[in-house]
Order: structure tokens, then sequence, then C-alpha cells
């Protein structure tokens, strides 16, 4: 293998081409990506960033003499538009051929957008961030659109910053499809302690100018909207080429999607044996983790592993840290292993089947987690991993 390429300059991307280095691949290794910059940590965008305590420089996930050491060919600023499958090659959006013996699909996502003809921010890249810092401090109203975890952290750092903002959610529950109604309303709560005018069950049809039209016809009015309704995974660039695009770049166990060419971070739908289903992870840590992954599996197909990782996740709202493992959607039970919910201080488990499958911190420590994430590791069954649950 004498030339390998990854498209996308993210963690997952940039995990990829440090693995193929330190495992000896001393060919063409092509890194490219959309943005003009080197490649940077996302998560800071909704929480140091956007409340000024850090400077853009921070972001950097590797020091130029760092970067310029792996001998990549680094083509920023250059969009893929293309996959030749046949001649081995990624296209750019300036028509230019770049050839490959082995690809790595790193492009990510994008945020979903909402109709109307009003100017709405969205929070994925260190522009977006930016541009929304520009407009909040007191005396500014921000209307968010959907109370996902980005939602929330923007709505939490937006307050702080003396914002007024308003949180529309169309769930009945804040982030129940993603952690439980129990703890949806603990973190509801604390938006409503912070003064975030929170309202949920309500949809938005368009973004207009001054705010946003709800169903039904109501303006709720805003200084700026941000919208964080979920994204779509960057593979339209792949149309044609022959892959399989199902909600993200379809893979196998070892992040194969077709011969030669693997994927990973938030772009990735690869099958985890270890839950037994395929699954598509935007988080930080299983991105970098993927990129390691799908880089070995790429570099050495005789003695390629099965990618089965238990996710991690974590968010920061109003001083709170919420941490998790597994897998937590889906869910049969959600049971108190640990703590108080109204004390918002807990660890609760999660139970799919007959197994114990995720497992989620608020204000406790690391070692709260410790110990069931090898239990979901092991495969292990609830009644054996949860004996003292508690049901909220």
């Amino acid at each position: 293998m004498k030339r390998i390429v990854v498209v996308g300059a993210s963690a997952a991307g940039l995990a990829a081409a440090e693995t193929l280095r330190r495992e000896g691949y001393d060919g063409t290794l092509t890194l490219i990506g959309d943005e003009p910059h080197a490649p940077y940590d996302r998560p800071p965008l909704s929480k140091q960033i956007l409340a000024s305590e850090w400077h853009p420089d921070r972001l950097v996930l590797r020091p130029p003499d760092d970067l310029a050491a792996l001998d990549l060919e680094l083509r920023l600023g250059a969009a893929a538009t293309g996959l030749d499958p046949g001649g081995r090659a990624v296209l750019l959006a300036d028509g230019t051929r770049v050839p490959y013996d082995g690809l790595v699909v790193a492009t990510g996502v994008r945020p979903r957008r909402l109709p109307g003809d009003g100017a709405a921010h969205v929070l994925r890249t260190l522009d977006d961030a930016l541009a929304l810092r520009a407009g909040l401090g007191a005396g500014r109203r921000l209307v968010v659109v959907g109370a996902g975890f980005l939602g929330a952290e923007a709505a939490a750092v937006a307050r702080r910053l003396g914002t007024e903002v308003t949180l529309l959610e169309p769930a009945p529950v804040p982030l129940a499809h993603a952690v439980g109604d129990e703890v949806g309303r603990v973190l509801a709560a604390a938006h409503l302690d912070h003064g975030v005018d929170l309202r949920t069950g309500v949809r938005v049809a368009a973004v207009t100018e001054g705010g946003v039209r709800l169903v039904g016809g109501e303006l709720v009015e805003g200084d700026q909207v941000l919208v964080a309704v979920g994204s779509l995974p960057n593979t339209e660039w792949l149309a044609g080429s022959g892959l399989t695009v199902d909600d993200g770049l379809v893979c196998d166990q070892y992040c194969e999607a077709a011969p030669g060419v693997y994927a990973a971070g938030d772009v990735a739908r690869w099958y985890n044996p270890l839950f037994g289903t395929p699954m598509r992870v935007e988080h930080r840590t299983n991105a970098a983790e993927q990129g390691m992954a799908a880089a070995r599996n790429l570099l050495h197909p005789q003695a390629r592993k099965p990618f089965a990782p238990v996710p991690y996740f974590w968010s920061e709202q109003y001083g709170l840290k919420v941490q998790a493992f597994g897998r937590l959607r889906g869910h049969d039970e959600v049971a108190v292993v640990e703590g108080d919910l109204d004390e918002r201080r807990f660890t609760v488990a999660y139970r799919t089947g007959d197994r114990l499958t995720g497992v989620l911190a608020l204000g406790m420590p690391p070692k709260a987690l410790r110990g069931r994430r090898q239990a979901i590791a092991a495969r292990s069954p609830w009644r054996d991993a949860v004996p003292a649950a508690r049901t909220p």
C-alpha cells in the first residue's frame, strides 16, 4: 500500500493518520479537510469558546510541529465531491483527483436546518461558534430550537453571559429519547432554575426575521436564533460510488465499507458486536477510538479486530457534569443505583432486555461509573450488575 487518503480532518481523521504512522506506514498519506483550519477539537465550541473562556488557538488538536512530523500531504479548504472506487480516486471541488490504495472516510456530519427567510445560527464549526458568541450578553435575546445536549449547553452558556434565553423543544421532556424521562426532567429543572424560558411540546414552523414562528402561528421573538435539531451525515459526496449509505456510511464490525475503504467518526454506521446492533455515535471519544481502529484494520487486514467499544459521552450545564457509558437509547428500564435525583447527584443504570447496557452519572466522581462500564463490556446480566437498583 503506497497511498492512503483520509477524507475528514477532524478528530477521527487525525487519529487515523497518526495511527497509520505509528503502526509503521511510511507511504504517501493525504489528509483532506473542507475547513481551512488545521484539525481542532469541537466539544469546547459550545462551552469554553462560546463563553469566551478560551482563545481559538487552544482548540488545535496538535501543535504545528507535531502535525508536520506526520509528513502529511495536507489539503485544507478542499471539499470532497465524489468517489471513483473503480479508479481508486477521491474527487475534490477544484477538479483534482487524489488517488489512493486505501481510504478512510471521516467526513463527519453537518447540522440540520429549518425553513424560513430569517437568518439562524448553527453550531458545528469554529466559525459558527464565533459568530454566535458575538451576539450574546446582557440585554440580548437568544432563541434555541432543540433542547438536546448541544442546544442545552449553548443555552446554559448564554444564560451565564446574561442573555435572555428561550429554549424550544418538541418532546414533552428534553433529552428523554437519549437519557430517559427521569434524567431529562432533572436537566430541564436546572434550566428553569437558571431563568431559561423552557417550552416543551412545541414545534417550530420556520425561522423568521426577529425570531421563529411556531406551528400554529405564534412568533417567539429573539435577536438571534440557534437551530440545534440534530445532524446529517456527510455522505452526499459518495453518491454513485456503490457504497451503501443509510444514516451514515454503512460498515461491518471492522469499520470496513468496501474492500480497502474504512470509515470512522460521526459519519460511520458500523455493526457493534458488543451490543449486537448497528450504531452511529456522534461523540468525541468514539471518533478518536474509531479512527485508530479503522486505520489499524486498513493497514493490517490479516489481523483485523472488531470495533466493539462501550461508547462514552459527557456534557456540562450550569456546573453539572453529566457522564455516560454504553447504549442508553431504546432502553427498557432506568434505575437509580446511587444518590438521589432530587439532589441532582446520582448514578442511574439502563436495562435493555436482561442486560445492563448503559450507565449515567450526574455530579458524581468518575469512579461511580468505572465498575459498571466494565460490567457493560462484560455483557453482565442486569440482576448481577445492578442488584440494588431503585425505580425512580
